[in-house]
């Protein structure tokens, strides 16, 4: 049986530590959008996953949680599929909770430029502490 001495040296010698990616690795481009038919008319569109992850850049452990974007689309709805991708594209990407909403709202923001959006990232308990981040826009009236 296994001390907690060995196997402390076992897991030293692990050192192998996951290649992080820095946030330049999350990919905008694949957002896509399409024209909203409707527009002048109001329609909040809610999305939600409980599959987001990314990577604390210090410890290189993932942090989970369950994102929600709620928007307004002015003249653009994001394209599904496409968000999907963009979000897978989060993994293996170290990045603070605090930066992942806003990051996320920026980058949507630049896809489909809604009258009001909001991100949402609440995040398993890690260590005790739970976090959950809302971040919002309202785009300017001309």
């Amino acid at each position: 049986m296994a001390t907690i001495e060995s196997l402390q040296k076992e897991y030293e010698a692990l050192g192998e530590r996951p290649d992080l990616r820095s946030e330049p690795g999350i990919d905008p481009s694949v957002l896509l959008s399409f024209d909203y038919e409707y527009p002048g008319e109001e329609a909040e569109i809610a999305i939600d996953t409980e599959e987001f992850t990314a990577v604390c850049p210090w410890t290189d452990l993932p942090d989970f949680g369950t994102l929600e974007i709620t928007y307004v689309p002015d003249r653009l709805c994001i394209e599904l599929k496409s968000l999907k991708y963009y979000l897978l594209s989060f993994g293996g990407v170290g990045i603070v909770q605090e930066h992942v909403a806003n990051r996320i709202l920026k980058d949507l923001i630049v896809a489909c430029d809604p009258l009001r959006m909001s991100v949402t990232l609440d995040y398993k308990a890690r260590g005790g502490l739970h976090t959950t981040v809302t971040v919002r826009h309202e785009k300017q009236k001309n």
